[in-house]
């Protein structure tokens, strides 16, 4: 079964959580709530997947914008949505494929493969982008 993205629902998403650069850390805490929300369930429908991505883009921006000195990096990313999801790095085993690498990819030591970053969005339901250096 194919999900296919509807509109209406997408358009009912966006005017309840009214996404827009952010511009203030009261709207910036305001949306990352919504995204640790969205997080915490087990299956987002498509969507709630691009409400997702939006916010989590707009906090990016703001946050490279005014805390530059916490640089948001592919290692942060996975370890805010390990949190966020209270999982350890046993969890990412299977994903990742041995203790060693998960141990060096959370250090910041290796950086992720595109396959693995393809598994890690799949797994955390996000865009695999999130754990790619840019």
């Amino acid at each position: 079964m194919t999900l296919t993205f509807n509109s209406d629902i997408y358009s009912q998403l966006l005017s309840q959580h009214q996404p827009r650069i952010i511009k203030t850390e009261e709207e910036n805490e305001k949306f990352l709530e919504t995204v640790e929300e969205l997080l915490s369930r087990s299956h987002l429908t498509p969507e709630e997947d691009a409400l997702l991505e939006l916010l989590v883009k707009l906090i990016e921006d703001f946050e490279d914008k005014h805390y530059q000195l916490n640089v948001s990096t592919p290692c942060s990313r996975l370890l805010h949505l390990m949190e966020a999801k209270s999982l350890e790095q046993a969890d990412l085993l299977e994903i990742l494929g041995s203790s060693e690498i998960v141990a060096k990819v959370i250090n910041g030591e290796l950086e992720m493969t595109k396959e693995q970053a393809k598994a890690l969005g799949k797994f955390f339901d996000v865009d695999a982008s999130l754990f790619i250096l840019e």
